[in-house]
């Protein structure tokens, strides 16, 4: 049996290079949009719709998954002023990348992959880190996929430049209001 990978994707900069190269290899992938974490709703709005664009572009086929900003917010309770690369992201790269492998589980993907660490502002070993448990759990395989290196990131560059590309200022999680001030 040939891999069919689910690429989990957090917005459109950050995988549109790793997107067109799996594309042009002829890879057999599908890209998923699995982002509870991004907040306000309109936000995570412009983020999908730049995602499927980049998908449309590269003839790729786009899911999207449930919004579920709520249950995000309760495996990030009492972690909201951890710094970024803290461990309020390992719990949600965890949340997301197990519920993407439960997908693919269900769907007929053989591999889970990701472009979690492309970003310089994240920390990729942590990625990886929580994407290993994850497939633990889930029996499904996670193949790391390489996003910054080998020329990725002139081309993600020039990409975002290329195709006009909405580029947001913030990985997704704003820091919530106290409770008191909500």
């Amino acid at each position: 049996m040939s891999n069919k990978i689910l690429l989990l994707s957090c917005c459109a900069p950050c995988s549109c290079a790793v997107i067109k190269k799996l594309a042009e290899e002829k890879t057999d992938f599908a890209v998923v949009f699995y982002n509870p974490n991004i907040r306000p709703y309109e936000e995570y709005c412009k983020r999908r719709d730049e995602n499927a664009r980049v998908c449309q572009e590269y003839q790729v086929p786009f899911i999207e998954l449930e919004y579920d900003n709520e249950k995000w917010c309760q495996a990030t309770k009492g972690l909201e002023s951890e710094p970024e690369r803290g461990a309020r992201c390992s719990i949600c790269f965890h949340l997301r990348l197990k519920r993407v492998m439960e997908y693919a589980s269900e769907h007929g993907f053989t591999q889970v992959g990701s472009v979690l660490g492309v970003s310089r502002y994240k920390n990729l070993s942590q990625v990886n880190e929580a994407a290993k448990k994850a497939s633990e759990e889930t029996g499904v395989p996670y193949v790391e996929i390489e996003g910054r290196k080998h020329g990725m990131q002139e081309l993600r560059q020039q990409l975002i430049k290329e195709l006009a590309l909405y580029n947001q200022d913030y990985c997704g999680c704003k820091p919530r209001p106290k409770e008191s001030e909500a």
